[in-house]
């Protein structure tokens, strides 16, 4: 059973969640937050396994709640979840320690296949926002000509030529479908790599693990 909390200003928006979260035998909705300083509070008192996060709300924001949320240590999973196409603030909210980044007129399907992904320790970004937000984030990094700074961290250091050219395409976006295919290798042995780069990189999941590869320009800002 995964446990999950809302965290959005409008009491609507929650009523539909818990509606459709509550249809499934394998969800339970463990509480409700209209704003940040609300969810912060509610995901320390229940441990949920995942955390519906909206971005823009009143007092503390759905970002700084995801930091301080990760921060503390608890096992809770953030999927931020907002109205906005491409919110401004969308990779703040994967530098803050989101697994995941839905827009709200996703279908339900894609909702609730993205909370059982990142409960299970996948990450989640909407297929047709993921290179526009990497695009975006990208432009948020400072400007090191010359330098090769992939190869100074000490992170990256410790992986092998094949875990760091997947590291790459997973940079990139590619998902293990694609990085079988166009590698030629099996799906299970791409896993195998993804989660070796997980664990040497220190990356909770494949999101951080796309931030770094961004840190590190592995994957150079179009």
């Amino acid at each position: 059973m995964t446990s999950v909390l809302i965290a959005d200003d409008q009491a609507l928006q929650r009523f539909g969640f818990r509606m459709l979260l509550e249809s499934q035998e394998d969800m339970t909705v463990v509480g409700e937050a209209a704003d940040g300083t609300e969810a912060v509070h509610l995901v320390a008192r229940h441990q949920p396994d995942v955390a519906l996060m909206d971005i823009r709300m009143p007092g503390l924001d759905g970002i700084e709640a995801t930091r301080r949320i990760l921060t503390s240590g608890a096992r809770t999973r953030v999927l931020i979840v907002t109205t906005f196409d491409l919110d401004e603030y969308a990779h703040d909210g994967l530098r803050a320690g989101a697994s995941g980044f839905l827009v709200k007129d996703a279908m339900p399907e894609e909702l609730l296949s993205g909370i059982r992904a990142v409960a299970s320790g996948d990450a989640v970004v909407a297929p047709s926002l993921t290179r526009r937000l990497l695009d975006a984030y990208a432009h948020h990094l400072p400007s090191t000509p010359g330098a090769h700074p992939e190869r100074e961290n000490p992170r990256i250091a410790s992986l092998t030529e094949r875990e760091r050219e997947i590291l790459t395409v997973i940079g990139q976006g590619w998902t293990n479908t694609e990085i079988a295919t166009r590698l030629h290798l099996a799906e299970s042995t791409v896993k195998t790599h993804v989660t070796r780069i997980l664990a040497k990189t220190g990356s909770r999941d494949r999101v951080q693990a796309v931030i770094l590869a961004y840190d590190t320009r592995l994957v150079n800002p179009r």
